[in-house]
């Protein structure tokens, strides 16, 4: 019902920014044309219908429609989340907001594609003759207490990975950190990076950059401490240095939905980047004009990939530390667990 409903509200909004002239901008420089907000419109709606019909038993033609319309669907509001990183960062630097209907937008696409991936979870279960809830067969209804699974670590080569993309952050950290203390790299100063970037500043993100800290980097740390909380015990049960919270078990949606909310944007941004940089360095695309406080192109181009791999790393590393947790963490019906209870 939840996901209907979002589907009506967010039709709505898209019809009443396109009859009203309404910029709402997707990328720098670039706003959504009012037919492409019809047409998401329409796609929101098409999702609703699927989301409410998905609980109703279906003949095979119905349940096929209601999967077409989810895989349809779906992807087009995941990829709707893209900036959202980008608002989290200027949110929490208090660096202002350049668009309240682009953070609108970017907020109202990201709800719709939570629900509608538990949704198309939940379908998929039920398609399966599961439990739509947890997942697992047995009789009953779903909607009785459950049984919560112990603490668990991560496999071997899960942990080994995450913290192999983890690196990916070090070239772009290091160098914004080396502007931030006044050192020069890639052809920019110290000096001109900290005059260009003070422009506008907050004063949590001045302060930060007094203290020899990139606000940026400092955002990326949080997101390392989601990513370590999904790999280790304290992520799971609250530690002793929540002092009240201590012992109890950690909601598994706390850090689950923030890992997957900023861990698909990332991965798509950071690919980007990812593969632009290469293409521009052997004239596939052009090259980037340089722009204070940079000097060359070259230089700019260095940041893309370092940034594309920081983005990247930390996004993967989410999502594949975010998939192992659920899955450690997943609890099932207490029926369930009765039923294959051994005699």
């Amino acid at each position: 019902m939840a996901a209907a409903s979002w589907g009506v509200l967010y039709a709505a909004v898209e019809v009443a920014w396109a009859a009203a002239g309404i910029t709402v901008p997707w990328k720098e420089h670039a706003s959504f044309a009012p037919a492409v907000q019809l047409l998401l419109a329409a796609l929101a709606v098409l999702a609703s219908g699927a989301c409410l019909a998905s609980t109703r038993t279906l003949a095979k033609p119905g349940r096929a429609a209601v999967a077409t319309a989810l895989i349809v669907t779906i992807p087009v509001f995941v990829v709707g989340t893209n900036g959202l990183p980008i608002y989290f960062v200027t949110l929490v630097t208090l660096s202002g907001i350049e668009s309240a209907t682009g953070l609108a937008q970017v907020l109202l696409n990201t709800l719709g594609a939570a629900l509608l991936l538990l949704v198309g979870l939940s379908y998929r279960r039920r398609l399966r003759g599961d439990c739509p809830r947890c997942g697992q067969p047995h009789t009953g209804t779903s909607d009785g207490p459950l049984a919560h699974p112990a603490v668990s670590p991560p496999p071997k080569r899960t942990r080994k990975a995450v913290y192999l993309l983890m690196c990916g952050l070090l070239p772009w950290a290091g160098v914004k950190s080396i502007w931030t203390l006044g050192g020069n790299a890639l052809g920019v100063s110290g000096v001109d990076w900290q005059k260009t970037t003070s422009v506008g500043a907050s004063g949590p993100s001045k302060a930060a950059a007094a203290a020899g800290i990139d606000v940026t980097v400092l955002a990326a740390m949080v997101g390392v401490f989601l990513l370590l909380g999904l790999l280790h015990a304290w992520g799971q049960v609250f530690p002793r240095w929540t002092l009240i919270l201590s012992g109890r078990r950690v909601p598994r949606l706390l850090p689950l939905i923030p890992a997957w909310l900023t861990g698909i944007p990332l991965t798509m941004y950071g690919a980007v980047l990812t593969i632009m940089a290469p293409l521009i360095a052997v004239g596939v695309l052009p090259e980037i004009k340089p722009s204070p406080p940079f000097t060359t192109s070259s230089g700019i181009t260095w940041m893309v990939e370092f940034g594309g791999l920081a983005f990247a790393g930390l996004g993967i590393g989410l999502v594949v530390a975010a998939r192992s947790y659920a899955a450690r963490t997943r609890p099932v019906c207490a029926s369930a667990t009765a039923r294959n209870r051994p005699e």
